[in-house]
């Protein structure tokens, strides 16, 4: 027997004494689909032509090696989810259209399934879970003073509007294309940079104008949800798209509300508010990141706030419930190593959760043991996870060291890439 394999059965039985299984945990890991965004493979850019972000958001850093065509891309995504063990769906966004001979002439208003048809033909070969969208409200010409679908001037209101219902008839066909539903997330970065005059009106637009793209909705292969954001660059002082402005149109619309942890205040967790969206929703949107001091979508790494929101997911039995998906983009290190590790760090933290004996703490907390109840969450913080995660990898046929094997990939790709 290796000293893997010992390690692991030796893990096996302390976690069997503290009641948990560590077969099962693996196994049901093993099913959980995380959905992996396409876009820290080359800095949000996409391949419309931009040449800098504008919305909001901003990218840092000049690693090179950037993917810059859509086989580049390709060609790393499929390199880095070789590296990530459990269940891939892979999450575009619209400016991601593959438009050839169609290359400023289609703008967003008029993009159609057949410009996305050659990422469906790349996750079948793959054998991803399917494809999740987003409408790309941002990085465009059609931005009128920072605004899309709250926007005061018509015609740039409409614009964005029918670039919604393109955006939610593609999910329909990528839905069908898998046999399983598209999600699609709705973030309009729409906002001020400074004291409004008027809060409610752009609300009101952006309320009208999500009403009107929802009449194209495909309830059978379509998932749709809304993400709000506490505030973003260039847009200080109001947001359109806040958390109690997005959470109401959800539930008022029947659609799902997302949540991404680092669009709150620093003060607020996700961990406590995917509970409280279960108690009334029957599916949770969720995106991951890493927030440091506020949005500014750090590579994922296997912090407390991490744990916790695995935790909640998996104590309250909703790891079917839940739509995982990651969102971050670092441009300051190898960016198929920010995947992987992001992508590894959710895999990490949600087997953590599945390995502790939730449901003893919680009888423990209905019977106001709370001394018991303290020893207890002490105790399994020092069981021995690693022993079981190096044991799920290797059922993978994965190590714990992605960095040498793409350390080597680096150096095939730099010379094409400079």
């Amino acid at each position: 027997m290796s000293m893997r394999k010992a390690r692991y059965e030796s893990a096996k039985e302390i976690y069997a004494r503290a009641g948990a299984d560590t077969e099962a945990a693996m196994a049901a890991l093993a099913e959980v689909p995380v959905s992996v965004h396409c876009w820290q493979g080359d800095d949000v850019l996409g391949f419309e032509g931009a040449g800098a972000l504008t919305g909001g958001i901003q990218t840092t850093g000049n690693y090179p090696g950037r993917a810059a065509t859509p086989g580049q891309l390709m060609e790393d995504i499929e390199k880095a989810f070789s590296l990530m063990p459990g269940k891939k769906r892979l999450n575009l966004h619209a400016s991601y259209a593959i438009l050839g001979g169609d290359a400023g002439k289609a703008d967003r208003d008029a993009y159609t399934y057949r410009y996305f048809e050659p990422w469906t033909a790349f996750a079948k070969r793959l054998g991803l879970d399917g494809i999740d969208f987003n409408p790309t409200f941002f990085a465009h010409p059609k931005m009128k003073n920072g605004l899309t679908i709250s926007s005061p001037d018509e015609p740039t209101r409409k614009f964005w509007v029918e670039h919604g219902k393109r955006s939610l008839e593609i999910a329909a066909e990528l839905g069908k294309a898998f046999g399983k539903p598209c999600l699609v997330n709705f973030w309009a970065p729409d906002g001020l940079k400074d004291v409004p005059a008027d809060r409610m009106g752009p609300r009101v637009r952006m309320a009208q104008s999500l009403d009107e793209i929802l009449t194209v909705w495909d309830r059978k292969w379509v998932i749709p949800a809304v993400e709000s954001k506490v505030f973003g660059i260039g847009v200080e002082s109001y947001t359109v798209g806040s958390s109690e402005f997005c959470q109401n149109y959800a539930a008022t619309r029947g659609i799902c509300c997302l949540l991404d942890n680092g669009h709150y205040h620093p003060t607020e967790a996700v961990s406590d508010k995917i509970p409280s969206l279960l108690t009334f929703y029957d599916k949770v949107a969720l995106h991951v990141t890493r927030p440091v001091r506020w949005d500014s979508d750090h590579v994922v790494t296997l912090e407390d706030e991490l744990k916790e929101i695995a935790r909640e997911i998996v104590r309250n039995d909703a790891l079917g419930k839940v739509m995982i998906g990651l969102d971050y983009f670092d441009a300051s290190v190898n960016r198929l190593v920010a995947w992987v590790t992001g992508q590894r760090s959710v895999q990490k933290a949600l087997l953590y959760a599945l390995l502790l004996p939730n449901k003893e703490l919680a009888a423990l907390q209905d019977e106001a043991d709370f001394t018991k109840l303290l020893f207890m969450q002490e105790r399994v913080k020092t069981l021995p996870f690693g022993d079981v995660w190096e044991e799920y990898l290797a059922r993978a046929g994965m190590t714990d060291d992605y960095y040498t094997e793409l350390a080597e990939y680096e150096k095939k790709i730099s010379e094409d890439r400079r």
